[in-house]
């Protein structure tokens, strides 16, 4: 669907590079930010890849995402001043406010859903349309600028940091993986490791390959795609007879159960120790890591269970 001759989820990536823009304009001109030249660079060509990277070269894209990483490996990302509220006026209106700050957080998930179900604008584009309603009612509650919204946005990016694009890295990583036919060399491995005629010894790799690939890669999709294809399809499929609809939701659990495990899943391990400023940086993932590894043993059995029984 197109909205003014554009596509709507063009649209929505072009709003959210010209918040980044207005984000990297901050940083420069946040002399309370030591490292705010870089901290700049970086939050502009980030917004530069949203509102022109469809029309620029591939291998410009790869220089850009290139050069963001040097910023990182350099450390010339940094914190700023952002004029936050002080501790007594932030209490006096949490108490004004009460339970409804969490108005606009629920509010994204409302909307999200009734413009993907109900529209064919689609849920990413539901998900733009539901920030900026959020962005207002939040305003509304709190009585503040918009331009303070601004500030306590740039706050919450300069937290999360180099991990907020860390989702797009391991999404295009997962899609080498796959030209690179990783799957098929995993297949040829394997085969040459464990008795492939042995259901739990299948079983219980297709599991721990799913943990491990998702601990490596931080996305249980990219995981799911490789092992189904190196193991899942040819070795339970084909020569075990497993039920698809069976084994393919079991695998995306083990694989999840990776996503507990590892830093490179950053928007669930990582930005939460950012947000909540907690001083391990791992102390989500130590506190995840029993349930994590009890579910993925639970996850193997179910599998087993299913194939044999």
């Amino acid at each position: 669907m197109e909205l003014f001759g554009l596509p709507a989820l063009e649209i929505v990536y072009i709003l959210t590079g010209i918040v980044l823009t207005i984000v990297a304009i901050q940083s420069f001109n946040d002399k309370g930010n030591t490292k705010r030249i870089g901290t700049g660079l970086f939050w502009l060509t980030y917004a530069i890849s949203f509102m022109f990277g469809k029309y620029i070269p591939d291998e410009i894209n790869g220089w850009m995402v290139i050069f963001m990483a040097a910023i990182v490996a350099t450390k010339q990302l940094g914190k700023g001043f952002y004029n936050e509220s002080s501790t007594e006026m932030k209490l006096s209106e949490s108490k004004r406010i009460g339970n409804a700050i969490f108005v606009p957080a629920l509010l994204v998930g409302v909307v999200t859903f009734l413009v993907g179900i109900f529209t064919k604008l689609g849920a990413l584009v539901g998900l733009g349309i539901a920030a900026m309603v959020a962005l207002f009612v939040a305003v509304f509650l709190t009585r503040v600028s918009v331009h303070q919204g601004f500030n306590e946005g740039r706050r919450l990016i300069d937290a999360i940091g180099w991990t907020a694009i860390l989702s797009q890295l391991l999404a295009a990583l997962g899609y080498v993986f796959g030209i690179a036919g990783v799957g098929k060399v995993i297949a040829t491995g394997i085969s040459s490791v464990i008795p492939v005629d042995n259901v739990f010894a299948v079983v219980a790799t297709y599991c721990l390959g799913m943990a491990l690939f998702t601990i490596v890669m931080g996305n249980a999709f990219a995981a799911f795609a490789m092992m189904t294809t190196g193991i899942g399809i040819p070795m339970l499929i084909n020569m075990h007879n497993a039920n698809p609809a069976m084994i393919g939701p079991i695998a995306m659990l083990a694989g999840y159960c990776g996503t507990l495990l590892t830093p490179m899943a950053a928007n669930f391990n990582i930005v939460p120790t950012a947000l909540l400023e907690m001083k391990d940086q791992y102390g989500v993932i130590k506190a995840q890591w029993p349930v994590a590894v009890s579910l993925l043993v639970f996850n193997i059995l179910l599998m087993y269970y299913f194939m044999v029984f």
